[in-house]
């Protein structure tokens, strides 16, 4: 539809790019065909910050052209390209490739998603789990048969953080609706996954206990 239309299809992998989702970016796992690919996180894991724009033919083409008929296209800033970024994100691709770091989020991701649904979708708090590769998320609901959120001030997601924190556990609340996000390394192995389970029901549970005695739900 998009080629038919002449559309051009952006995405952003800042996020799911360098191996999160199991492939090297979640356009290969969904078969996309962008003609502009943004990218930032897993370029560099954070060392330096470093972003950019993967440009396809397509689009390419037409910035060529349009070069030798009305000079380059001023697309530079001050930062551009920096050495030290650029250095990073080499030596960071290099482990990635070496270490197997997207294979591993690719059969470590799988166990991941099998034991967070196992472990998780029939707790009283949680209304889903979702996820692929080394992304994954719960969404709390106050009541799974009709899937009803939570009141707003009752900030069950922050709560549910909060105590994955009491375990030395980093998950993140995220800031549209009860849910808590997990991307752990890429590096992760199935001990440690089990051990990622094991934080989390501990805090799930903690939470359920303390909205029972605060706001008497039933679950």
């Amino acid at each position: 539809m998009l080629r038919k239309y002449e559309v051009l299809l952006i995405a952003d992998e800042v996020v799911c790019g360098f191996g999160r989702v199991g492939t090297p970016f979640g356009s290969h796992l969904y078969d996309m065909r962008p003609d502009l690919i943004t990218i930032a996180k897993g370029l560099t894991s954070a060392y330096l910050p470093l972003s950019g724009v993967i440009v396809g033919e397509r689009v390419w083409e037409v910035i060529e052209r349009g070069s030798e008929e009305l000079g380059p296209m001023g697309h530079g800033w001050t930062y551009s390209g920096h050495p030290l970024g650029a250095a990073a994100a080499l030596s960071n691709l290099d482990i990635l490739e070496r270490e197997k770091l997207t294979e591993n989020a690719h059969e470590t991701g799988s166990y991941l998603q099998e034991k967070f649904k196992k472990s998780f979708e029939n707790h009283p708090l949680v209304g889903e789990v979702r996820g692929v590769g080394l992304l994954a998320a719960l969404e709390f609901v106050a009541d799974k048969s009709k899937k009803l959120r939570f009141d707003t001030n009752w900030k069950v997601g922050a709560k549910v953080s909060a105590a994955c924190l009491e375990q030395n556990l980093i998950a993140r609340a995220m800031p549209n609706g009860d849910i808590l996000g997990f991307a752990p390394p890429l590096s992760i192995t199935r001990k440690e996954v089990d051990d990622v389970v094991k934080r989390t029901t501990k805090a799930l549970n903690s939470v359920a206990d303390l909205l029972t005695k605060e706001y008497s739900w039933k679950g």
